[in-house]
């Protein structure tokens, strides 16, 4: 994980009703909570033109495009993250205001301080959505 981990052990109800009223975004993984450092100006681009993108290309298909702010719950985990970008098209994701469970398609910007997490532990939570 990033060094902005603060690591606690809540339950994964708390967090989600805690996430509600922070005024910074925190992932979680089984109990621990880590605060997620903002990005850089490359980083919010690289986000915003793909998720521009698909957002032009899911027009009309009853799939929906979310960036940064979008919780994903990786299945059958007590773990939570806020991708890049995701698409969803599952009727039972429509019905969800805060998280999201069955994306088609999850994309992470990848940065040096946080490439490592992202293309390992976060990915394998990530493929279990599968």
């Amino acid at each position: 994980m990033p060094s902005t981990a603060e690591q606690l052990d809540i339950s994964p109800e708390d967090y989600l009703a805690g996430e509600k009223l922070a005024d910074i975004r925190h992932e979680y993984i089984n109990g621990d909570v880590y605060a997620m450092a903002g990005a850089g100006d490359a980083h919010v681009k690289a986000a915003l033109n793909i998720a521009s993108l698909l957002k032009n290309h899911t027009r009309g298909s009853g799939c929906s495009t979310y960036m940064l702010d979008m919780k994903v719950k990786a299945a059958d985990e007590n773990a939570f993250f806020y991708p890049d970008v995701m698409v969803c098209c599952e009727d039972s994701d429509k019905q969800q205001n805060y998280v999201k469970q069955h994306p088609l398609i999850i994309i992470e910007v990848l940065s040096s301080s946080t490439e490592a997490f992202d293309r390992g532990k976060k990915f394998a939570y990530y493929r279990k959505n599968q």
